[in-house]
């Protein structure tokens, strides 16, 4: 999608959740989104960050956005009920979720693997976006043009050595993709994809090759094409795929 060119306006009149938005691929993705027109509610877990973001989107002048807390590792169906509340008294609506954050804890055999680890790492990479999903049904429904994005890695389909928990949970989640895609095909306006964003140089890449640089991989921004286009009406009726952002 490299070659994709999005208008100015995008996004205009857009709620869009991003996950994990206080750093790595998140940030950058939430500044672009509001730099598109989007009104972006930014979820994670550390306050800091997330509003560092904040001030960044309101210095260049984008739609004022929306700070949400919330640690996926320990949330419960109520605390994402509670948030699909709160989403729909102040909105109304949702127009775009993107399932971003991730739970990575570096390369280790699977005949070492800490079992309380593996239960952490599945409960935010496959449980987290289902649930928050399930919640936010109704909001997406309510859109007229609503469009959902699941994170995809290829360690899940190569089952690449010593990616663990990890590459276990990315496979579950491609397999929640399409179920939700098949589900919701017939009678909603939402569509459900994947991106695989590949190795840029920024948070989960760094921490699984720790003795690399950010400029040895690419640029973030340089992958944002594919989620202006998913996220945007020219992707309408693109449902169930998966997208590589740098191809």
């Amino acid at each position: 999608m490299k070659d994709y060119h999005p208008t100015a306006n995008l996004l205009n009149d857009r709620v869009i959740l991003v996950t994990g938005a206080g750093d790595g691929i998140g940030r950058v993705v939430a500044r672009r989104l509001a730099a598109y027109g989007a009104t972006v509610i930014l979820l994670g877990r550390t306050i800091r960050k997330l509003e560092q973001v904040y001030d960044e989107i309101e210095q260049t002048g984008g739609p004022k956005p929306a700070i949400y807390p919330m640690n996926l590792e320990g949330a419960s169906p109520k605390d994402y009920a509670d948030l699909a509340t709160i989403i729909g008294t102040e909105f109304g609506r949702l127009n775009g979720l993107l399932h971003n954050a991730a739970l990575f804890a570096g390369l280790t055999p699977l005949a070492n693997y800490d079992t309380a680890l593996w239960y952490r790492i599945v409960q935010v990479n496959v449980h987290a976006p289902f649930l928050l999903t399930q919640a936010l049904l109704g909001l997406l429904n309510r859109a007229p043009d609503a469009s959902v994005i699941f994170t995809a890695d290829q360690a899940s389909e190569t089952g690449r050595a010593y990616w663990g928990a990890y590459a276990v949970a990315k496979g579950s989640a491609e397999t929640l993709m399409k179920l939700w895609a098949n589900e919701l095909e017939t009678n909603t306006s939402i569509r459900v994809n994947s991106i695989d964003p590949g190795q840029v140089g920024a948070g989960l890449t760094l921490r699984a090759y720790p003795g690399r640089t950010p400029d040895e991989w690419v640029d973030p921004e340089a992958i944002i094409p594919t989620y202006l286009y998913l996220l945007g009406p020219d992707s309408k009726g693109v449902t169930g795929q998966l997208l590589r952002a740098q191809d």
